[in-house]
């Protein structure tokens, strides 16, 4: 199995690194190869090529269009958390989403 690599992005990078907490406790149970960071909007152009799969939070969902157009055919999947999953903090079903194709 390939190690997949999760950014997760939001405005300043503060809430996601809780959301990351728990993610990678998920994967660790369940023995999944991920690496999941969380970093402001601002830095993601140094992750980009260390980057499988793009989180954005809700609060920069209005990026989706953007990043999609640009980052997509670079091989990269971009998706948007979930509202309710963040809000809650739900890692097992914002690392199921994220993992599924």
């Amino acid at each position: 199995r390939i190690m997949k690599k999760i950014t997760l992005i939001c405005a300043a990078g503060m809430s996601t690194s809780l959301l990351v907490t728990k993610m990678e406790g998920v994967a660790k149970k369940n023995s999944l190869p991920v690496t999941i960071t969380a970093i402001p909007q601002s830095k993601f152009v140094e992750y980009e090529d260390k980057t499988d799969i793009l989180l954005l939070g809700p609060q920069v969902s209005f990026l989706y269009e953007d990043f999609k157009e640009k980052y997509e055919p670079k091989g990269i999947v971009v998706k948007v958390i979930d509202s309710a999953d963040y809000g809650m903090m739900n890692g097992a079903k914002v690392l199921k989403a994220a993992l599924t194709k």
